[in-house]
């Protein structure tokens, strides 16, 4: 009987947050909003990724925000901010990913008529957000060769429902010894679906590719 319970309890939660990222959608809808979940391991290069295309998107005359999520802190969301524009900060506590409600608050502290683009950086986890969509139009999963070359066959859910696949810090692939080739062909194997880029966010290689592949 416990265990019926507790599958019916997460039922609910699971289908109380589809519920709520869907109201999210509309309303960055409703003001012309498009918005990206960028999700990964700590030191995956998310933080960085994000900077590199906040930067592109404002030389082109867009606007901006980010949301910057975190078990702890505001290291990002100064980063962030730094880049001159809109940001919110989420400390999820003991909580290992964000989830709709979390990021509902967080839309109320930006100028949403002001906006082009949102950036939502999610906790560095590649486990507890699979289940937690947030209302983004898409969700980017980012991964490092120095994570290794089994990441994506160690990870399959996240990969499988996100929409753009991201292999990160291409430049250290040598000396890491991972092939990328690898690890794409992994990628494509756990979502046929999704388009992988293949980025060097320190020295903003790729970064065009990935702007094409969220549609920008």
């Amino acid at each position: 009987m416990h265990k019926v319970v507790t599958v019916e309890v997460e039922k609910d939660i699971l289908s109380a947050n589809r519920k709520l990222a869907d109201e999210n959608m509309s309303l960055l809808d409703e003001h012309g909003i498009r918005s990206f979940d960028f999700l990964g391991a700590i030191g995956s290069g998310k933080t960085l990724l994000i900077e590199r295309l906040i930067d592109l998107l404002k030389a082109k005359g867009k606007r901006c925000a980010a949301i910057a999520g975190d078990v702890a802190g505001d290291d990002d969301f100064r980063r962030f901010e730094s880049h001159g524009v809109p940001a919110a900060n989420i400390s999820t506590g003991k909580e290992c990913h964000l989830d709709a409600h979390l990021v509902d608050h967080a839309l109320e502290k930006l100028p949403l008529h002001d906006l082009d683009y949102l950036f939502v950086e999610n906790v560095g986890n590649l486990v507890c957000p699979v289940d937690f969509p947030l209302g983004s139009h898409k969700r980017v999963v980012v991964i490092s060769v120095t994570e290794g070359d089994d990441m994506v066959r160690k990870h399959p859910a996240i990969f499988a429902f996100s929409d753009v696949i991201v292999i990160n810090k291409m430049d250290l692939s040598e000396a890491m010894q991972v092939d990328p080739d690898a690890l794409e062909n992994d990628a494509m194997r756990a979502n046929p679906a999704a388009k992988v880029v293949r980025t060097d966010a320190r020295r903003g290689e790729g970064l065009d590719e990935l702007l094409a592949a969220l549609g920008i």
